[in-house]
């Protein structure tokens, strides 16, 4: 986390406008995990009165870097008092969708997390654990090996999958470049 040189003002009326504040409505439907949480909307329309009251405003800027999407939020204050962090999940796909939802979700988490705003949270545990299922060390062999019987560059299939090494690609991944790796071993046979 980052402020400016002083935050006693921005932290009064942060005081003031989370005493304001409720908790987000768990109004959208997550049919994945068959439950409700409380989506950005909520989460915004939870704080953006009692923080514009307080003299408080916050922007979010989306970032990706080497394989991971987040968001850097900060919250501000009328004085020109300044506080930031940044938040990001690893992409278990190289996607827009998944960028863009991982985009809403960030931005959703960092907002709650440094506003203190209660909504349990339903919908994050598919994210993180799709984001956490890397392959393991029988499946990089197995890579490794389809790599040399086809005579692909291990720097190329790297790039195309936006990974520094084997051991960065997740199981979704994995269940892509394999059946590939095998129709280009097919054909040169």
């Amino acid at each position: 986390m980052q402020t400016s040189e002083n935050i006693n003002e921005l932290a009064t009326a942060l005081s003031k406008a989370q005493g304001q504040m409720g908790g987000a409505i768990k109004g959208a439907d997550n049919p994945f995990f068959k439950s409700k949480y409380a989506d950005l909307g909520s989460v915004i329309s939870a704080i953006k009165e009692p923080l514009a009251e307080n003299g408080l405003s916050y922007v979010q800027f989306p970032f990706s870097v080497q394989g991971e999407v987040g968001v850097t939020t900060r919250l501000m204050h009328s004085s020109g008092q300044w506080m930031e962090s940044m938040f990001s999940i690893p992409a278990p796909k190289n996607d827009p969708h998944t960028y863009g939802g991982l985009v809403s979700y960030c931005r959703r988490f960092s907002l709650q997390s440094a506003l203190g705003i209660p909504a349990e949270d339903d919908d994050g545990n598919a994210v993180t654990q799709a984001a956490k299922t890397l392959i393991n060390a029988g499946q990089v062999s197995s890579l490794q090996a389809l790599m040399e019987m086809t005579d692909t560059k291990e720097s190329q299939f790297l790039k195309a999958y936006d990974v520094e090494s084997l051991k960065q690609l997740t199981t979704d991944q994995f269940k892509h470049a394999v059946p590939l790796l095998e129709k280009k071993r097919e054909r040169q046979s």
